[in-house]
């Protein structure tokens, strides 16, 4: 069962990440008074991007690379993580740095197709991707390392499971907030989409992109989304777990979709920061979210 559970991971990120992008755009368009694209239209994005002509506009290796190393790196996440409330077997054999360390690489395949397509405004997109990799993503260590510290284990599901699962405390209560605070970061929605920021830097890091390979890119985004979602939903609501696998399921899904309406809301009623704007908050979740573990290895 545990290795079937891997696959049952993997499935239901590729079929799953679409629909809650379409609910995001959907939510989104409501909100400004729109009707909105279908909730499949995602769907029909990957498929028309996907079926089409593969151009490698920079001719280089590097830019042909960065698409799939981007979408291995989350697919590889996926396969790892304790969806359901269940470790699968390749979970077992790894602990919580390694989901960081294959997030930051989907980050890193992103900045060296950018600068691999010597485009200028990839560049400035590369250079913002970078800032807010380094600053954001010590919010999902912390996060981790929180629970680790709680569980006294780097076990990727006693990381995931600990923060709350061994009840609420100040450290826990503080370390959600930095969360919620960080989650449009996380998924690069607003005010946070400062890399891509389409009317001024004309998708950033993927404006050399086109076809298959913006697809993929398109896709990975749509996974590491839902992750972060999950993440939210596994590490701080633990009441949601049913004791059973397939009711976990369900109600981590259920959790996920309500995770993606508050993305979505917050996302379509807040404008784009200016990078250095960011930057100030992003330090502040840095220095909160230490705090957090702090008051962890405290046991307040």
């Amino acid at each position: 069962m545990s290795i079937i559970a891997i696959f049952i991971n993997v499935l239901l990120f590729l079929l799953l990440a679409p629909l809650f992008e379409g609910v995001t755009r959907r939510i989104t368009a409501r909100v400004q008074s729109r009707q909105g694209p279908p909730l499949v239209q995602p769907y029909y994005d990957l498929f028309k991007l996907l079926g089409k002509e593969r151009i490698n506009s920079a001719r280089n290796w590097a830019f042909k690379l960065a698409p799939p190393a981007a979408f291995a790196s989350i697919l590889a996440v996926v396969a790892l993580i304790p969806f359901g409330g269940k470790v699968n077997a390749l979970g077992g054999r790894v602990d919580a740095i390694t989901i960081i360390y294959l997030l930051t690489l989907g980050g890193v395949s992103v900045l060296v197709g950018a600068l691999a397509s010597r485009n200028t405004f990839a560049a400035i997109g590369a250079s913002r991707e970078m800032v807010t990799m380094v600053m954001i993503e010590p919010v999902l260590a912390m996060t981790l390392i929180l629970g680790a510290v709680r569980t006294h284990s780097l076990g990727l599901g006693t990381a995931v499971f600990g923060t709350a699962g061994l009840g609420y405390s100040v450290a826990t209560a503080v370390m959600l907030a930095a969360y919620l605070a960080a989650l449009q970061a996380f998924v690069a929605k607003q005010p946070f989409d400062i890399p891509e920021a389409e009317i001024e830097i004309l998708e950033g890091p993927y404006i050399e992109y086109s076809g298959p390979d913006y697809g993929l890119f398109r896709y990975a985004m749509m996974m590491k989304q839902m992750f972060y979602a999950w993440l939210f939903v596994a590490v701080f609501l633990p009441f949601l777990r049913t004791g059973t696998y397939a009711g976990d399921i369900l109600t981590q899904l259920l959790g996920t979709l309500a995770v993606f309406v508050l993305i979505a809301v917050v996302g379509s009623t807040n404008p784009r920061l200016r990078i250095d704007q960011a930057v100030k908050i992003y330090a502040l979740l840095i220095l909160v979210s230490l705090g957090a573990v702090g008051l962890a290895v405290a046991g307040i």
